[in-house]
Protein backbone atom coordinates (compact mmCIF):
# COMPACT_ATOMS: atom_id res chain seq x y z
CA UNK A 1 0.00 0.00 0.00
CA UNK A 2 2.70 2.43 1.00
CA UNK A 3 4.62 1.77 -1.71
CA UNK A 4 1.91 2.23 -4.00
CA UNK A 5 0.90 5.35 -2.49
CA UNK A 6 5.05 6.69 -3.54
CA UNK A 7 4.49 5.56 -7.18
CA UNK A 8 1.16 7.54 -7.40
CA UNK A 9 2.58 10.50 -5.91
CA UNK A 10 5.61 10.36 -8.17
CA UNK A 11 3.74 9.99 -11.32
CA UNK A 12 2.22 13.91 -10.33
CA UNK A 13 5.25 15.72 -10.25
CA UNK A 14 6.92 16.88 -13.13
CA UNK A 15 10.05 15.57 -14.36
CA UNK A 16 12.27 18.40 -13.16
CA UNK A 17 10.73 18.07 -9.63
CA UNK A 18 11.55 14.00 -10.02
CA UNK A 19 15.01 14.99 -10.81
CA UNK A 20 15.11 17.30 -7.87
CA UNK A 21 13.73 15.12 -5.53
CA UNK A 22 16.16 12.22 -6.49
CA UNK A 23 19.02 14.50 -6.42
CA UNK A 24 18.36 15.67 -2.90
CA UNK A 25 18.07 12.29 -1.52
CA UNK A 26 21.45 11.22 -2.78
CA UNK A 27 22.77 14.47 -2.01
CA UNK A 28 26.28 13.84 0.55
CA UNK A 29 25.42 10.03 0.16
CA UNK A 30 28.14 8.70 -2.12
CA UNK A 31 30.69 7.82 1.11
CA UNK A 32 27.93 5.21 2.60
CA UNK A 33 29.26 2.01 2.47
CA UNK A 34 28.58 -0.30 -0.28
CA UNK A 35 25.95 -2.57 0.68
CA UNK A 36 23.71 0.60 2.67
CA UNK A 37 23.90 2.39 -0.96
CA UNK A 38 22.48 -0.80 -2.50
CA UNK A 39 19.61 -1.57 -0.08
CA UNK A 40 19.33 2.26 -0.89
CA UNK A 41 18.66 2.55 -4.41
CA UNK A 42 16.15 -1.36 -3.99
CA UNK A 43 14.10 0.26 -1.27
CA UNK A 44 14.07 4.30 -1.90
CA UNK A 45 15.65 5.04 -5.19
CA UNK A 46 13.63 2.36 -7.86
CA UNK A 47 10.38 3.76 -7.71
CA UNK A 48 12.43 7.29 -9.07
CA UNK A 49 14.48 5.29 -11.42
CA UNK A 50 11.27 3.56 -13.04
CA UNK A 51 9.15 6.77 -13.45
CA UNK A 52 12.22 8.70 -15.00
CA UNK A 53 12.53 5.58 -16.89
CA UNK A 54 9.14 5.77 -18.47
CA UNK A 55 9.90 9.61 -19.46
CA UNK A 56 12.84 9.02 -20.57
CA UNK A 57 13.14 11.99 -23.92
CA UNK A 58 15.78 9.54 -25.78
CA UNK A 59 14.89 5.82 -25.42
CA UNK A 60 16.83 5.26 -28.72
CA UNK A 61 20.38 4.70 -28.09
CA UNK A 62 21.07 6.04 -30.99
CA UNK A 63 19.68 9.54 -30.37
CA UNK A 64 21.69 9.37 -26.95
CA UNK A 65 25.34 10.05 -27.85
CA UNK A 66 24.74 13.35 -28.77
CA UNK A 67 23.41 14.56 -25.53
CA UNK A 68 25.96 12.64 -23.33
CA UNK A 69 29.02 14.41 -24.78
CA UNK A 70 30.73 16.55 -22.46
CA UNK A 71 31.85 16.40 -18.99
CA UNK A 72 29.80 14.75 -16.31
CA UNK A 73 30.01 14.11 -12.56
CA UNK A 74 28.74 10.68 -10.70
CA UNK A 75 26.79 11.91 -7.36
CA UNK A 76 26.28 8.80 -6.55
CA UNK A 77 26.63 5.25 -7.74
CA UNK A 78 26.78 1.89 -6.29
CA UNK A 79 29.97 0.41 -8.65
CA UNK A 80 32.32 -0.92 -6.77
CA UNK A 81 35.03 0.35 -8.82
CA UNK A 82 34.83 3.66 -7.71
CA UNK A 83 35.89 3.11 -4.50
CA UNK A 84 38.55 0.55 -4.73
CA UNK A 85 41.28 3.20 -4.00
CA UNK A 86 40.37 5.26 -0.97
CA UNK A 87 40.10 8.87 -0.62
CA UNK A 88 38.40 9.56 -3.52
CA UNK A 89 37.37 13.33 -3.88
CA UNK A 90 33.96 13.19 -5.39
CA UNK A 91 33.91 16.86 -6.41
CA UNK A 92 37.30 16.10 -8.63
CA UNK A 93 35.68 12.67 -10.52
CA UNK A 94 34.51 13.42 -13.98
CA UNK A 95 33.15 11.66 -16.89
CA UNK A 96 33.61 12.69 -20.20
CA UNK A 97 32.90 11.76 -23.39
CA UNK A 98 34.45 13.22 -26.73
CA UNK A 99 33.11 13.01 -29.97
CA UNK A 100 35.76 10.88 -31.55
CA UNK A 101 34.07 7.26 -29.76
CA UNK A 102 36.19 7.77 -26.41
CA UNK A 103 35.18 8.09 -22.97
CA UNK A 104 37.39 8.36 -19.93
CA UNK A 105 36.86 8.31 -15.94
CA UNK A 106 38.91 10.24 -14.36
CA UNK A 107 39.24 10.70 -10.11
CA UNK A 108 41.52 11.96 -7.89
CA UNK A 109 41.87 10.54 -4.58
CA UNK A 110 43.76 11.75 -1.72
CA UNK A 111 43.29 9.18 1.59
CA UNK A 112 42.80 11.70 4.79
CA UNK A 113 41.95 14.94 2.89
CA UNK A 114 38.75 15.64 5.82
CA UNK A 115 41.60 15.35 8.01
CA UNK A 116 42.29 18.90 9.67
CA UNK A 117 45.33 18.04 10.47
CA UNK A 118 46.70 16.44 7.10
CA UNK A 119 44.73 19.44 5.22
CA UNK A 120 47.03 21.47 7.12
CA UNK A 121 49.97 20.01 4.83
CA UNK A 122 47.74 19.56 1.96
CA UNK A 123 50.57 22.15 0.04
CA UNK A 124 53.89 19.40 0.30
CA UNK A 125 51.27 15.96 0.09
CA UNK A 126 51.00 14.21 -2.88
CA UNK A 127 47.48 13.37 -4.85
CA UNK A 128 46.76 10.23 -6.83
CA UNK A 129 45.19 10.88 -10.31
CA UNK A 130 43.74 7.66 -11.81
CA UNK A 131 41.95 7.62 -15.20
CA UNK A 132 40.21 4.47 -16.80
CA UNK A 133 40.29 5.18 -20.80
CA UNK A 134 37.58 3.03 -22.71
CA UNK A 135 35.80 3.24 -26.51
CA UNK A 136 32.59 3.84 -26.88
CA UNK A 137 29.80 2.83 -29.74
CA UNK A 138 26.34 1.71 -30.44
CA UNK A 139 25.82 -1.86 -31.61
CA UNK A 140 22.69 -3.56 -32.54
CA UNK A 141 20.76 -0.71 -30.48
CA UNK A 142 22.94 -1.00 -27.57
CA UNK A 143 25.84 1.17 -25.31
CA UNK A 144 29.34 -0.85 -26.61
CA UNK A 145 32.16 0.31 -23.96
CA UNK A 146 35.44 -1.23 -24.16
CA UNK A 147 38.37 -0.49 -21.79
CA UNK A 148 41.54 0.85 -23.65
CA UNK A 149 44.15 2.04 -20.51
CA UNK A 150 44.52 3.00 -17.38
CA UNK A 151 46.56 5.62 -17.02
CA UNK A 152 47.64 7.30 -13.67
CA UNK A 153 50.06 9.84 -12.08
CA UNK A 154 51.22 11.12 -8.71
CA UNK A 155 50.38 14.96 -7.94
CA UNK A 156 50.48 17.59 -5.18
CA UNK A 157 47.22 17.82 -3.66
CA UNK A 158 47.47 21.52 -3.58
CA UNK A 159 47.05 22.11 -7.25
CA UNK A 160 43.63 21.23 -8.06
CA UNK A 161 42.07 18.32 -10.46
CA UNK A 162 39.48 20.88 -12.48
CA UNK A 163 37.58 20.22 -15.41
CA UNK A 164 39.76 21.95 -17.54
CA UNK A 165 43.32 20.07 -15.97
CA UNK A 166 41.58 17.08 -16.31
CA UNK A 167 40.24 17.23 -20.15
CA UNK A 168 43.95 18.46 -20.88
CA UNK A 169 45.40 15.20 -19.81
CA UNK A 170 42.61 12.86 -20.97
CA UNK A 171 43.49 14.54 -24.82
CA UNK A 172 47.03 14.52 -23.85
CA UNK A 173 46.98 10.84 -23.43
CA UNK A 174 44.68 10.19 -25.99
CA UNK A 175 47.08 11.76 -28.45
CA UNK A 176 50.11 9.78 -27.91
CA UNK A 177 48.39 6.62 -28.05
CA UNK A 178 45.94 7.41 -30.56
CA UNK A 179 48.18 4.76 -33.27
CA UNK A 180 47.70 1.89 -30.70
CA UNK A 181 44.28 2.99 -30.39
CA UNK A 182 43.47 2.56 -33.92
CA UNK A 183 45.37 -0.40 -34.74
CA UNK A 184 42.73 -2.31 -32.23
CA UNK A 185 45.28 -4.40 -30.33
CA UNK A 186 43.89 -6.50 -27.50
CA UNK A 187 44.57 -5.35 -23.97
CA UNK A 188 47.53 -6.66 -22.47
CA UNK A 189 47.76 -9.57 -20.60
CA UNK A 190 48.87 -8.27 -17.74
CA UNK A 191 47.82 -4.84 -15.94
CA UNK A 192 51.02 -2.85 -14.45
CA UNK A 193 50.33 0.21 -12.38
CA UNK A 194 53.06 1.46 -10.09
CA UNK A 195 51.42 2.78 -6.32
CA UNK A 196 49.16 0.19 -5.92
CA UNK A 197 48.55 -3.11 -4.02
CA UNK A 198 48.61 -6.48 -5.24
CA UNK A 199 45.19 -6.64 -3.93
CA UNK A 200 43.78 -3.51 -4.99
CA UNK A 201 45.77 -4.84 -8.50
CA UNK A 202 43.62 -7.60 -8.87
CA UNK A 203 40.63 -5.95 -8.61
CA UNK A 204 41.37 -3.07 -11.22
CA UNK A 205 42.54 -6.00 -13.49
CA UNK A 206 39.44 -7.63 -13.15
CA UNK A 207 37.22 -4.83 -14.01
CA UNK A 208 39.67 -3.67 -16.59
CA UNK A 209 39.21 -6.77 -18.32
CA UNK A 210 35.59 -6.29 -18.53
CA UNK A 211 33.01 -5.64 -21.16
CA UNK A 212 30.05 -4.24 -19.17
CA UNK A 213 26.45 -3.82 -20.25
CA UNK A 214 25.90 -0.29 -20.29
CA UNK A 215 22.60 1.21 -20.38
CA UNK A 216 20.69 4.62 -19.75
CA UNK A 217 17.56 4.43 -18.04
CA UNK A 218 17.31 8.20 -18.22
CA UNK A 219 18.95 10.99 -19.79
CA UNK A 220 18.73 14.35 -20.83
CA UNK A 221 20.95 17.55 -21.19
CA UNK A 222 21.42 17.60 -16.99
CA UNK A 223 21.03 14.52 -15.81
CA UNK A 224 21.65 10.57 -16.33
CA UNK A 225 20.79 7.77 -14.91
CA UNK A 226 22.96 4.92 -15.96
CA UNK A 227 22.68 0.86 -15.21
CA UNK A 228 25.57 -1.20 -15.64
CA UNK A 229 26.66 -5.00 -15.14
CA UNK A 230 29.76 -6.37 -15.90
CA UNK A 231 28.61 -10.31 -15.77
CA UNK A 232 25.04 -11.31 -16.28
CA UNK A 233 24.99 -13.08 -12.58
CA UNK A 234 26.70 -9.74 -11.16
CA UNK A 235 24.28 -7.81 -9.68
CA UNK A 236 23.38 -4.62 -11.75
CA UNK A 237 24.68 -0.88 -10.62
CA UNK A 238 23.16 2.73 -10.95
CA UNK A 239 25.20 5.66 -11.04
CA UNK A 240 23.42 8.93 -10.62
CA UNK A 241 25.70 11.32 -12.95
CA UNK A 242 25.00 15.39 -13.81
CA UNK A 243 26.49 17.75 -16.20
CA UNK A 244 29.61 19.75 -15.50
CA UNK A 245 30.06 20.66 -18.59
Amino acid sequence: MVANIQVNRLSQLTTEELKTELLSLVHDRDSDPLNQKVAYAKNELAPYFEELQRRNSYPAVESQVPIVLGVWTPVWSTIPFHDVLPGRLHDCSYQIFLENGYYANIARYAPGSKSKLIEKFSSILAAYDFMVMQKFEIRDGEWFIQNVAIEQTLRWRAIPLTIERAEAWFHKVLESRWDKFTQKTALPEELKLDNVDKTTLKKLEKTYRATPKFEHLYVDETLRIVKTQREAKQRPSYTIAVRRK
